[in-house]
């Protein structure tokens, strides 16, 4: 399978990957990164401060924009109160749009094999834990958040490319189509 023109002529510079929570959307920053050498940032990391303190709203604000304004990254999270500062700095965006039961079997798995541990793409002090809030925002997630994220998403601009990935079986296709690691 060839690489799609597009991929070629419009290399991606500023990445955003937004979607339900426990998707992978960390997991394919990093191999985003890792592919295309681009900066990583990973917005969980961010915006908890230790002890998993919620910012002020106008420093995170503030700090969004400071980070979106680089030539060059790839960016994780959904935090749609900041995809406005966001999406007009992207040049492609990859939506992680999976089925429920794949995100809470992930989110599960993750709490079970990491707890008390904090993950490299959270703040310090920010281990993983059981949090009911946090399920229950995921299991709503498709009812409440995709909406929102979708309408924001649907913003005409004819330069950013997107790609929506409803599998993991998607992802694996899309890095191999889009993003083959090039043989040295």
């Amino acid at each position: 399978m060839q690489r799609p023109l597009h991929a070629i002529i419009h290399p991606m510079q500023r990445v955003l990957i937004v979607g339900i929570c426990g998707a992978g959307k960390s997991t394919l920053a990093r191999e985003l990164a890792s592919r295309l050498g681009l900066p990583l940032i990973h917005l969980d990391k961010e915006y908890w401060q230790p002890g998993w303190k919620v910012p002020d709203e106008a420093w995170w604000h503030a700090r969004v924009q400071e980070l979106a304004a680089g030539d060059r990254w790839i960016m994780d999270g959904s935090y749609s109160s900041t995809l406005h500062l966001r999406l007009p700095r992207a040049d492609t965006i990859i939506h992680l749009d999976f089925p429920r039961r794949i995100a809470m079997y992930r989110i599960l798995k993750r709490i079970i094999l990491g707890y008390g541990r904090t993950r490299p793409d959270l703040a310090d002090n920010c281990p993983e834990h059981f949090d009911c809030e946090f399920l229950k925002f995921t299991w709503n997630f498709r009812r409440d958040i995709r909406p929102k994220l979708e309408a924001l998403l649907s913003i005409q601009n004819p330069d950013l490319i997107r790609h929506c990935l409803c599998t993991p079986r998607e992802v694996q296709q899309f890095l191999n189509v889009y993003v083959r690691r090039e043989v040295t």
